[in-house]
C-alpha cells in the first residue's frame, strides 16, 4: 500500500532517485530460517528485494509457522533409559524426545 495519493508510478521514480532499486523476487515455494529453538517456515510467500547504498534487504510476507527443533538426544542417555526402563533403544529414543531429554521423566513414562 501506498501511502496518502502518491500513484505507483511516482513513487517509483522518486525511489530511483533515491539510489532505492526493489524487485519482486518470482516462484518462492517456501522460505526457513533455522535457530537454534527450531525453524520459522513460510510456505508460499512474496519476497522483495530492496537494494540501496549497496545494502540488499529482503521483505517477507505470507503466513508463518514454526517447528521446534528436536532435541538432542546423546547416545549414553538412550542406553541408560533404555537399561532402566527395560525397553529398546528406539522406545527409549522416542520417550526422551518426547520428554524433551528429561531422563527421570523418560524413564517414568516408560515404567507406566
Amino acid at each position: 500500500m501506498l501511502p496518502g495519493n502518491i500513484n505507483p508510478r511516482q513513487m517509483k521514480a522518486m525511489m530511483k532517485k533515491l539510489g532505492m532499486n526493489v524487485e519482486q523476487i518470482e516462484d518462492v515455494q517456501s522460505i526457513v530460517i533455522k535457530t537454534s529453538k527450531g525453524n520459522y517456515v513460510f510456505d508460499s510467500a512474496e519476497v522483495q528485494a530492496m537494494t540501496m547504498q549497496g545494502q540488499t534487504t529482503y521483505q517477507i510476507t505470507g503466513d508463518i509457522r514454526f517447528e521446534a527443533a528436536a532435541p538432542d538426544i546423546p547416545k549414553e542417555d538412550v542406553t541408560m533409559v533404555a537399561a532402566q526402563a527395560n525397553v529398546s533403544e528406539e522406545k527409549a529414543r522416542e520417550a526422551l524426545v518426547a520428554t524433551k531429554g528429561d531422563i527421570a521423566e523418560a524413564i517414568m513414562k516408560l515404567a507406566q
